[in-house]
């Protein structure tokens, strides 16, 4: 869990970067601390200690400011701070890429198919004047 302090330095920077919702989030500092003992300890999101608050909420939180940007905005300013940063030193012969890590289309990607349309549309267009 964040201590005090911890707590003390990065609220008002979290309140600068989180998304502003109808309802804000239930006792964000537990959360925070899930997220982050999750990364800090490479557990799945269902692992998250039950003193940490529901494993989901921390997933949904995580996955919602993903998608805003809401972690690199936080990173910046923590590092405008001048917050000092330990080493971290993680050996790649232990990671194990996900398949889609190999460039498999994304679900609902719909790009492939956008420049499908394109190409046929393109065909369609070169053919007019003959049909003509």
């Amino acid at each position: 869990m964040l201590s005090d302090a911890q707590w003390f330095e990065l609220e008002p920077l979290v309140e600068a970067c989180r998304p502003k919702a109808k309802t804000p989030p239930q006792d964000l500092r537990r959360t925070l601390s899930a997220i982050l003992w999750r990364h800090q300890n490479g557990a799945k999101w269902r692992a998250i200690p039950e003193d940490l608050g529901p494993w989901w909420r921390a997933a949904q939180i995580f996955i919602r400011w993903s998608r805003a940007g809401v972690w690199e905005r936080l990173l910046g300013l923590v590092q405008e701070q001048g917050v000092q940063l330990g080493m971290v030193f993680l050996d790649g012969t232990n990671v194990r890429a996900h398949q889609k890590a190999a460039g498999a289309t994304k679900r609902g990607d719909l790009g492939p198919s956008e420049t499908l349309v394109k190409r046929l549309a393109a065909h369609v267009a070169a053919m007019a004047p003959r049909l003509a």
